[in-house]
């Protein structure tokens, strides 16, 4: 049975290390696996609804799908926060290992599209939503000095499960037909989140229930700016994983080699949700995120002139590496600038609910642009929109540590 503790976060009582801390890591890696993995893999699902299940339907309208799947995974996450705190942490994983199989196993079945928002958007959504904060909250009861690695490392699931799933799908899919393609994907994730479920074990609660807000939050330059930051970022991030394959087969590429630049993002991926987390414990999270933030709008633009399945390719891996933080190191960040470590929950759960309405409006964004005026278009979209991202959080960092580039505890 978990303690529960006044102080979760005292760096004293926080082991940094051990047997059951590392199975921890374990566990939080599939569950980074089965939820930002799948979202990772939507850009497979797009192309192929594009042109075999859903052909009828726009861009848009399908990357609503993921989109809506994505949005659902950190609002539902950002309300489960209280069941967590109340030591249900098991059910929850439970309930959400549950729904994301069930639902996979569902759109097995589906003919319509609103079949397939009811399963792959919803009902999978929401299982993810109940795995999210399971996966980042238990490591930092098991991690102080070294929690941007430990969730680097598990982050890296995200990538691994981005690399797994669409390959298993595309190679599946021809072979076997849609329905079991999908049921096989189910079954990897039973598999993988059989284990989470099985060595998951929260070690310390809260003493009491957490608020579900903190209106004085808004009142902090540095949360207002990171907040709205991540806001504006996910508007942009995901714009080239749903649509970069659908892009090289514009340009000619063949269906096989299309379908490997999503692979290539997130292989590339498990890189950058590592190696910088790395680099973060040392010199801050602050000082890793905003260049490599800046850098993955940049390399967005850059698809702009990319007019080769190379020059795609080349872009598709560094994109990968640098947008990898923008998933891994928030979590970290939000520890950083609450200095009531009591409510860390609070605010990370209140920045999740409005980044998770950048992420459900961005990617329809760019299949309307894309609809309209073209991939250019909807390469510049995407890539300033991450570079006002870096912009905010480079101010929230300024306000929060100044212009010096020392790590901002």
């Amino acid at each position: 049975m978990s303690k529960r503790c006044n102080d979760v976060h005292n760096i004293k009582h926080v082991p940094n290390g051990g047997l059951w801390a590392w199975l921890q890591v374990l566990s939080s890696f599939f569950l980074f696996m089965n939820t930002w993995g799948i979202i990772n893999t939507f850009g497979t699902y797009q192309t192929y609804y594009e042109t075999g299940l859903l052909a009828s339907s726009t861009p848009s309208a399908i990357s609503w799908i993921g989109s809506l799947q994505g949005t659902l995974l950190m609002l539902v996450g950002s309300l489960t926060g209280p069941i967590y705190d109340a030591g249900y942490v098991r059910t929850l994983v439970a309930v959400g290992t549950f729904l994301v199989v069930f639902g996979t196993m569902m759109l097995s079945l589906c003919t319509e599209y609103y079949q397939v928002i009811l399963s792959q958007a919803v009902c999978i959504g929401i299982g993810t939503g109940c795995l999210f904060i399971p996966g980042v909250a238990v490591l930092s009861t098991y991690f102080s000095t070294r929690l941007a690695t430990a969730v680097g490392i598990a982050a890296a699931g995200s990538s691994i499960g981005g690399v797994i799933y669409p390959v298993a799908f595309y190679r599946l899919q021809p072979a076997i037909g849609f329905p079991w393609a999908v049921r096989v994907l189910g079954f990897i994730s039973l598999g993988t989140l059989g284990i989470s479920n099985a060595v998951i074990r929260v070690r310390v609660l809260p003493a009491g229930r957490r608020k579900m807000f903190d209106l004085s939050a808004w009142k902090e330059i540095p949360y207002i700016f990171f907040v709205f930051g991540t806001f504006i970022g996910f508007l942009g991030l995901y714009t080239p994983f749903f649509y970069i394959q659908s892009y090289a087969l514009s340009l000619g590429t063949s269906p096989d080699l299309a379908f490997y630049l999503l692979a290539i993002i997130n292989a590339a991926s498990t890189f950058g949700r590592v190696l910088p987390n790395l680099v973060a414990d040392r010199i801050g999270p602050f000082n890793v995120i905003i260049p490599c933030t800046f850098m993955t709008g940049i390399l967005c633009l850059c698809l702009i002139a990319a007019k080769s399945f190379g020059s795609v390719a080349a872009i598709a891996a560094l994109y990968g590496f640098f947008s990898g933080t923008f998933v891994s190191l928030p979590a970290t960040i939000y520890v950083h600038i609450t200095k009531n470590r009591g409510l860390i929950g609070t605010r990370m759960g209140m920045g999740f609910a409005v980044t998770s309405i950048g992420l459900l409006v961005g990617t329809p964004i760019s299949g309307a642009i894309l609809d309209d005026s073209g991939y250019a278009s909807t390469w510049a979209y995407g890539g300033v929109m991450t570079v006002a991202a870096g912009a905010l959080i480079c101010v929230c960092r300024v306000s929060k540590g100044g212009w010096g580039w020392r790590s901002v505890a």
